[in-house]
Order: C-alpha cells, then sequence, then structure tokens
C-alpha cells in the first residue's frame, strides 16, 4: 500500500504540472486573439470618410450657390431694383439631400461673404433663403415622398414671401433713407408680392426638377 502510494505521486505532480503548462500556453494565444482583435474594434475609418465626404458636398453646394448669388436679373421691368439670383435652389437641394441643418449652412455660408459688401441686402437674402429652405427641409425631413416635397416647398413660399415684405418694411427705410415704411407698404401689392410670388415660384419648379438628377449623383458619389 505505501509504494502504491508512492508512485501515484510523481504521475499526480506530473499531470497537475502539465495541466499547469497547459494552461500557461493556453492564456497566451487568448491574449493574442484578444489583441489582434483590438485595434478593429476602435477603427474610425468609416464615420472619418462619411464626416469628409459630407464636408465636402457642403463646400460644394455653397460654391456653386455663391457663384449663383452674383446673378441678377430684374424679373420685373417696372421695379429694376428687384432682382432674382437663383442660388436659393442650391439651398433647397442641399436642404432635401441632407437635412434643415444643410439648408441654413449653405445660407449663411452663401451670403456670408455679401454682407461686406451688402449688407442689408445679404440680410433680406439670408432672411429669404432661410425662410424658404429651412421648412422645406424639415417638412421633406419628415415626409420623403414627392406630396412632402411639394408641400414643403409651398410652405417655405409662404414663409419667405411673409419675411421678404416684413424685412422690406424694416430694412429698405434704413437702406434707404429716401424710402418711408408708407412708400414700402405702397409698394407690397403692385412690385413686392409679384416679385417674391415669381422668384419663389421660380425656385420651386427648378428645385422639383433637379432635385432628383442631383440625388441621383450623390447616391453614386457615396458608392
Amino acid at each position: 500500500m505505501g509504494v502504491s502510494q508512492h508512485t501515484q505521486n510523481p504521475t499526480d505532480q506530473s499531470n497537475s504540472a502539465n495541466s499547469a503548462s497547459t494552461a500557461k500556453t493556453a492564456n497566451p494565444g487568448k491574449t493574442t486573439d484578444t489583441a489582434r482583435v483590438t485595434p478593429h474594434s476602435h477603427s474610425t475609418t468609416g464615420s472619418g470618410t462619411w464626416s469628409t465626404r459630407r464636408i465636402a458636398v457642403y463646400a460644394l453646394f455653397v460654391a456653386v450657390a455663391l457663384a449663383l448669388s452674383f446673378i441678377s436679373v430684374p424679373l420685373m421691368p417696372a421695379a429694376p431694383f428687384l432682382q432674382y439670383d437663383p442660388s436659393g435652389i442650391i439651398a433647397l437641394i442641399a436642404g432635401f439631400a441632407f437635412g434643415p441643418s444643410a439648408a441654413a449652412i449653405v445660407t449663411v455660408l452663401t451670403w456670408l461673404p455679401h454682407l461686406f459688401t451688402n449688407p442689408f441686402g445679404a440680410i433680406m437674402a439670408i432672411l429669404v433663403t432661410g425662410g424658404a429652405s429651412i421648412p422645406a427641409a424639415i417638412v421633406y425631413k419628415r415626409h420623403r415622398a414627392f406630396t412632402g416635397a411639394v408641400i414643403g416647398l409651398l410652405l417655405g413660399d409662404v414663409i419667405a414671401i411673409a419675411l421678404a415684405i416684413v424685412g422690406n418694411l424694416i430694412i429698405t427705410p434704413l437702406y434707404s433713407p429716401g424710402i418711408t415704411v408708407a412708400d414700402v407698404i405702397g409698394m407690397i401689392v403692385p412690385f413686392l408680392l409679384p416679385f417674391n410670388l415669381l422668384k419663389m415660384a421660380i425656385n420651386t419648379i427648378v428645385t422639383i426638377a433637379a432635385y432628383k438628377p442631383c440625388s441621383l449623383l450623390l447616391k453614386r458619389t457615396d458608392a
């Protein structure tokens, strides 16, 4: 019995040593696997690429809108001081593509340089363009269909026209000291209202026609 007991002890010790060795061998393997996975779990390449692309697209929108903002077309010969520029269309498309924040960013950055040369005109443009594009983008974001786009555009048109008239009542007398508030009120029906109705109609029609091709182009560049 004593010999048998003495013979089993080295075997047990050997088994214990083998188990410990196996455990030690297994642990480094697990550590290596974990280390191999960890760097991938902290990767930010995808989000960085998306963010860079978004900035680039915003910059493109602003550049195009800024170029278009220098176009001045008198829509009414009887009121040549009321001039149309198509930059608002770009803000509308940006809002439909990326949401109301994009519409606001494109609007403000487009007219920011004009603040140094024509501050009152730039303020009016930001007011009217933002009034048209931001509500349209909000509605379209909630109802992403043709009906939602049309409703959003029409709502934006109404808000923009109201802001244009109110803005003219406040800003025009400051910009042109010879013109009083009463003079501006007298221009609402014959000049301001028809001009802004025509302006918003052009922006709405062109945006509806141009948004689909632009959205397809954006999807292709995103692929």
